[in-house]
């Protein structure tokens, strides 16, 4: 029997996947479970009266199991881990937090700006950790297999390369060479390839948060 999950449509096409990276780790964790599932595209800017009766507070992803709807991805991933423990997503505890602060301090970096504020030098010590983690430990984040750390990390560095490259011409320097190995490993899984977001619906998603429409800048 399908689960039923509900993500984010597009900004702006509201019948194609969308760029939440949250939606896509619970689609992912899905995917490397093989566990069926109907998909629900959610237009945030125009919320049906049904999704906010499953969640009131409109945010997705929301899951149903066990005819009970869930929020919150790292909920979700947890729950989805209890009832289908086969395959194993499941972390070591002593890598389980491993890039865990890269997403909010790339947030912080491309809301920035102050180029003296320090946010690129967080950026970059965070990224260098991940490298020195995947140079000892690579090629996933607990070796030879995919966790669900990496599930978590993938839309995640997706995002942050699409939206940095976009809005500020930065990339993740060249020197972290075992990131790039990573990303190139993590962006070419077929499970990846089919739950992410178009890159111009990343951009047009980040777009709002950067006070950007098609008529005005406000960077």
């Amino acid at each position: 029997m399908a689960v039923e999950v509900c993500v984010k449509a597009a900004t702006g096409a509201p019948t194609v996947l969308g760029d939440c990276p949250f939606s896509q780790r619970v689609l992912l964790t899905l995917e490397h479970k093989k566990i069926p599932y109907e998909l629900h595209l959610i237009n945030t800017d125009d919320k049906p009266q049904w999704f906010l009766e499953i969640s009131p507070e409109g945010k997705v992803p929301v899951i149903k199991i066990d005819d009970k709807w869930i929020a919150d991805s790292d909920v979700i991933v947890g729950l989805l881990e209890e009832k289908y423990p086969d395959p194993s997503l499941a972390p070591p505890p002593h890598v389980a937090s491993v890039g865990s602060k890269i997403f909010s301090s790339f947030v912080k970096f491309l809301k920035s700006k102050d180029p003296s504020d320090g946010s690129e030098q967080a950026v970059n010590e965070e990224l260098k950790a991940l490298d020195e983690h995947l140079k000892s430990n690579g090629p996933y984040i607990n070796g030879e297999k995919i966790s669900a750390v990496d599930l978590s990390l993938a839309p995640k560095l997706y995002h942050l390369e699409t939206v940095l490259g976009s809005f500020k011409g930065w990339t993740i320097p060249e020197s972290l060479s075992h990131i790039h190995s990573y990303t190139k490993l993590l962006f070419s899984d077929k499970s990846f390839e089919k739950t992410k977001a178009a890159k111009e619906y990343v951009v047009a998603g980040w777009a709002p948060k950067m006070c950007i429409t098609s008529s005005r800048i406000c960077l």
